[in-house]
C-alpha cells in the first residue's frame, strides 16, 4: 500500500470494478435471497440538482447497501420525473419563452430534448457519489411505458368509479395557467387592506361590508349574515345593491357567518375562497366570472378590465373612493394560499376537470397509513393531519401541454365520454382520432381531451411503473406490492406519499410499501436549500471538486432521519480525516499481519486483549444492525466511529504494538491470535463503514482481503449479526479498564515530569486491594510493561486501597539508560 490514499484514483478503479463485477445488480431470477425493493424518488427534471439531493439520495443508498450486505436481493432502480408543470416551467425559463407561444407540438419536442440532457447529467452525478443503483432499470415518467401504466390506471379507476369529471370551482393558478391540487398549495403571509365598502337597500340605507378583495365586486352574488344576528334579521328576503356596479343581490342567513368579523355582513363572490364555494353550492347561487385563464379581468368589470388582481384591486379602490363608497381602510397581514411552484396567489375557476375520489374514503387511507412503518415515527402524524384535514377531492387535470394525456374523447352531441382500448395505449387523443370511429349515439363529432394529468398522478404510480419496467426489461417480475421501502423528504408527505397510498389502495387494495423513511432538508442560513431558494454555491459539482464523495457521504450520514441539517464543511473535513485514519490503520495491518492470516473461527480468542476487541466488535455490530433496522443510520455510523476511533485505534492498536515490536515476550498462541484478530476486526470495520463510505472501504478490501476472502467486493460480502444481544463480558472489560487506567496514569506522570512518553521506567508499581486483582494484572505484565516501557513491574496488595482502579507509581530509568534506549 502507498503511504498516502489517492481518492480520485481509488474512485475510478472501484467504479470500474462495480460495473465489471455487477456488484449492484438485482437478480430477478434469484429465488434464494429475499427481495428488498426500493421505491426510489425520481428527481424532478426542473433544474440542476443541489446539495439537498446529495443529502437525501445518499441516505437511501446507506439503506440499500446495508440490505445488500445482509443477504438481500436489492432492487434499487432510478427514475426521472420529467413530465408536467415543473419541467414545463424549467424549459420555459431556460429558453425564455412560453408554451402557448411555441405551440403544443414544438414545445413538447423542446421538453423532450431538455429532459434527455438532464438524464445524462443526473446519472453521472449519482454515479460519482457512489449510489449503488442498478442502472438497467432506469425509467422516465414521460416514457411510453410510464404513460401506458398511468393511462391504464386511469381507465381502471374510471371503470371502478374512483375518478369522475365535473365542472366545479377548482383551485387555479393564473400564472401557470392550470388548475392545481390542494396538496400543491403553500401558505404565505401577505400585507393587504381590509376595505369597508357601502352596499345600499332600496330605501337608500347603507350597509357597510369589509372585504380584502374588492376587485371581486362584479362577481358578488349574495350578502350573508348570521341568523342570530339581530342587527340584520330584518334583511331576510331583501336585496342590496353592490357599490358602483349597482347589482342587486339577495340577503341570506347562514350559520357559517362570523358576526364578530368585520361588520357582521359578508359578501359572497364567485370565487374568493373555499367559503364562497360552500355558500355558492349550498344556496344554489348563480356563477359570475370576472377573469380569464390568464388572470386578466374581463371587459364587463369596468375600471378593472384588462388588469390583473393587484392592479384591479388598486383601480376599484380608487374608483370607490372617488364615489364616496369606501369609508375605511385597515392594514392587516393575513395568510394567502399560493401555488408552491410559482408562489403566486391562487384563484378559483369553474372548468370541467377530472377528480380522484378522496373525501369518501379518508378513513381507509388513514387505516393504510397505520399499516406502514414510519421512520421516524413522528412523521406519521403529518400524514394523519393531512388526510384528516383534507377538504377537496384530488383534482388531477392540468391545462398544460407537456404531460400524460387522458385517454378519452368527448362526444359533442350526447356528452358521452369515450375511452381508448387498452391495446392502443399509450395514446394522445389530441393527435389521434377515436379508435372506435364513432360514438354509440352514431356521432363522429368527437373532441379529444386536451387536459393532461397532474404530474403527481403519474409519480404516485412509481411502484407500478417499476414493476412494469422490470417485466419489460427481463420478462418477469420478482418484485411485487408492497415494496420494502419508500425514501422521501418530509415536505412531500402530503403529495407523493399520500397520493401513492391512494393509488395503491385503489389499484391493488394494499399498501404501496411496508416502510417509509423520511429525510430532512439541508439548511443554510435561515432556510432550506432547494432549486427555488438558491444554494448555487453549494452545487454537488463544486463540492466534488473540493472533497471526495466518501467525505461528502460521511457528512450526510451524520444526519438523523426527518431532521433538517445545516450544511457543514467541517463535518465533511472530518470525513476526509476518517479516510486518512483508515488508510494508516490498514497500512499497519498490512505491515504486521502475515499474508496467510485468516479470519478468526467461531471461538473467542483466549487472551484478554484480543477477546475484548472481538467482544466490542460483536457488540458494535449488533447495535449497528438494530439502528439500521430502525433506519437510524446516523446512530449506526456513530457506533462504528466509536469502535474504530476509540476502541480500535486509540486503545487496541496501542495495546498490541509491543507484540509486533517485541514478539519474543509473547507466546506463539498469543501472536497467532493477535494476527487473526487484527485481520478479523479490520475486515469487520470495513464492512460496517462500507454503506457510508463505499470507495475507500472497497479499495482497502481489494488491497488486503480480496484474495483470501474471495468475494469480488466488500459490498458483496455478508455482515454477520448475532441473533441475540451479546452478553457483556464484564471481567474482561474490567481488566481492560485497569490496563488503560495504568497506561493513562503513566503517560500523565511522564508528562508532569516533562519527559517523553517513550522514556523507559526502571520500575512500575501497582497497588490493588485484593489477591485476585494482583493475579489478573500480573497475567498481563508483558502487555503493561511493553506499552509503559517498564523494565520491571510489581503488584502490591493494600487492603485499604480505595476504588476498583489500581494505584500507579513509577520510577524513571537512570538517564544513562534513557540515553541508551534512545
Amino acid at each position: 500500500m502507498d503511504n498516502l490514499y489517492c481518492a480520485r484514483t481509488a474512485q475510478e478503479l472501484i467504479k470500474k470494478l462495480w460495473r465489471d463485477a455487477a456488484v449492484n445488480a438485482f437478480d430477478p431470477n434469484d429465488a434464494n435471497r429475499p427481495v428488498y425493493s426500493i421505491d426510489t424518488p425520481p428527481p424532478t427534471v426542473s433544474g440542476n440538482l443541489h446539495i439537498g439531493h446529495v443529502f437525501s439520495y445518499t441516505h437511501t443508498d446507506f439503506l440499500a447497501r446495508y440490505r445488500r450486505m445482509r443477504g438481500y436481493n436489492v432492487f434499487y432502480p432510478m427514475g426521472f420525473d420529467d413530465n408536467g408543470l415543473p419541467t414545463e416551467r424549467y424549459v420555459e425559463k431556460k429558453h425564455k419563452t412560453k408554451a402557448h407561444v411555441v405551440g403544443r407540438s414544438a414545445f413538447i419536442k423542446l421538453c423532450l430534448e431538455e429532459v434527455g440532457h438532464a438524464h445524462e447529467a443526473f446519472g453521472a452525478l449519482w454515479q460519482e457519489l457512489g449510489l449503488s443503483i442498478d442502472w438497467r432499470f432506469t425509467y422516465s415518467t414521460i416514457s411510453d411505458l410510464a404513460r401506458r401504466v398511468a393511462q391504464q390506471n386511469f381507465l381502471d379507476m374510471l371503470t371502478k368509479n374512483q375518478v369522475y369529471r365535473t365542472a366545479t370551482a377548482a383551485l387555479y393558478c393564473t400564472t401557470c395557467q392550470t388548475s392545481v391540487a390542494q396538496a400543491e398549495l403553500d401558505s404565505m403571509e401577505c400585507k393587504t387592506t381590509f376595505n369597508t365598502i357601502l352596499f345600499t337597500d332600496k330605501a337608500g340605507t347603507t350597509y357597510p361590508i369589509a372585504t380584502t378583495r374588492p376587485e371581486l365586486l362584479p362577481a358578488c352574488v349574495a350578502v350573508l349574515y348570521h341568523p342570530d344576528d339581530a342587527r340584520f334579521t330584518h334583511l331576510a328576503g331583501q336585496t342590496l345593491s353592490s357599490p358602483f356596479f349597482n347589482t342587486s343581490v339577495p340577503c341570506i342567513a347562514d350559520g357559517d357567518v362570523l358576526p364578530d368579523k368585520g361588520t357582521g355582513l359578508v359578501m359572497c363572490c364567485t370565487f374568493g375562497d373555499q367559503t364562497d364555494i360552500t355558500w355558492f353550492e349550498r344556496h344554489q347561487l348563480p356563477l359570475k366570472s370576472v377573469m380569464d385563464e390568464r388572470g386578466i379581468w374581463l371587459e364587463h368589470t369596468g375600471p378593472m378590465a384588462g388588469l390583473r388582481a393587484p392592479e384591479a384591486r388598486a383601480a376599484i379602490i380608487t374608483t370607490l373612493k372617488a364615489h364616496g363608497l369606501l369609508i375605511e381602510e385597515k392594514q392587516l397581514v393575513h395568510a394567502v394560499n399560493v401555488h408552491e411552484r410559482c408562489k403566486q396567489p391562487i384563484e378559483y375557476r369553474v372548468i370541467p376537470q377530472w377528480f380522484v375520489r378522496i373525501m369518501e374514503n379518508k378513513e381507509l387511507f388513514l387505516e393504510n397509513g397505520e399499516a406502514i412503518a414510519w421512520f421516524p415515527s413522528f412523521m406519521h402524524s403529518r400524514y394523519k393531519d393531512w388526510v384528516t384535514n383534507l377538504g377537496w377531492d384530488w383534482c388531477i387535470s392540468r391545462q398544460r401541454f407537456y404531460g400524460v394525456p387522458f385517454p378519452v374523447w368527448h362526444c359533442l352531441d350526447c356528452s358521452k365520454v369515450l375511452t381508448a382500448p387498452e391495446s392502443c395505449l399509450p395514446i394522445d387523443p389530441t393527435e389521434t382520432n377515436f379508435p372506435g370511429g364513432a360514438c354509440s349515439c352514431g356521432s363522429t363529432n368527437l373532441r379529444g381531451e386536451t387536459d393532461v394529468m397532474d404530474t403527481w398522478n403519474i409519480s404516485s404510480l412509481t411502484p407500478q411503473i417499476n414493476i412494469a419496467n422490470l417485466i419489460e426489461k427481463v420478462g418477469c417480475s420478482s418484485v411485487t406490492l408492497p415494496f420494502s421501502l419508500r425514501p422521501q423528504a418530509h415536505d412531500i408527505i402530503r403529495t407523493w406519499a399520500f397520493d401513492t397510498i391512494v393509488k395503491s389502495t385503489y389499484d391493488a387494495n394494499t399498501i404501496p410499501w411496508r416502510s417509509i423513511v423520511i429525510s430532512g432538508h439541508v439548511t443554510q442560513g435561515s432556510g432550506k436549500i432547494s432549486k427555488s431558494t438558491g444554494g448555487a454555491a453549494l452545487t454537488p459539482q463544486s463540492l466534488l471538486e473540493s472533497f471526495s464523495p466518501d467525505a461528502i457521504r460521511y457528512w450526510a450520514g451524520k444526519a438523523s432521519p426527518g431532521v433538517d441539517t445545516a450544511f457543514s464543511e467541517e463535518q465533511i473535513k472530518i470525513g476526509l480525516r476518517l479516510q486518512t485514519k483508515l488508510w494508516n490503520a490498514f497500512r499497519f495491518i498490512e505491515q504486521q499481519v502475515p499474508a496467510n492470516a485468516r479470519r478468526l473461527k467461531a471461538e473467542r480468542p483466549k487472551d484478554t486483549i484480543n477477546a475484548w476487541i472481538t467482544d466490542r466488535c460483536t457488540q458494535t455490530t449488533y447495535a449497528y444492525s438494530l439502528y439500521f433496522e430502525a433506519a437510524e443510520y446516523a446512530r449506526a455510523l456513530d457506533s462504528v466511529d466509536q469502535y474504530f476511533w476509540h476502541d480500535f485505534c486509540d486503545n487496541y492498536l496501542e495495546l498490541i504494538k509491543d507484540r509486533f515490536f517485541n514478539p519474543h515476550k509473547y507466546t506463539a498462541a498469543e501472536l497467532t491470535a493477535t494476527h487473526e484478530t487484527l485481520y478479523t476486526v479490520g475486515y469487520h470495520i470495513l464492512q460496517l463503514y462500507a454503506p457510508f463510505i463505499p470507495f475507500v472501504t472497497d479499495y482497502l478490501y481489494q488491497q488486503l482481503y480480496r484474495t483470501p476472502e474471495g468475494s469480488a467486493s466488500i459490498h458483496t460480502t455478508q455482515i454477520t449479526v448475532p441473533t441475540a444481544a451479546p452478553e457483556r463480558e464484564t471481567a474482561t472489560e474490567q481488566v481492560i479498564a485497569q490496563i488503560l487506567h495504568i497506561v493513562g496514569e503513566v503517560r500523565r506522570q511522564k508528562s508532569e515530569n516533562h519527559v517523553s512518553l517513550k522514556t523507559p521506567l526502571s520500575s512500575l508499581t501497582l497497588i490493588v486491594a485484593a489477591t485476585e486483582a494482583q493475579t489478573t494484572l500480573m497475567a498481563e505484565s508483558a502487555t503493561i510493561t511493553g506499552i509503559t516501557k517498564a523494565q520491571a513491574m510489581d503488584v502490591q496488595i493494600k487492603e485499604s486501597h480505595p476504588g476498583h482502579l489500581c494505584g500507579v507509581s513509577m520510577v524513571l530509568a537512570p538517564q544513562d539508560a534513557v540515553e541508551k534506549t534512545s
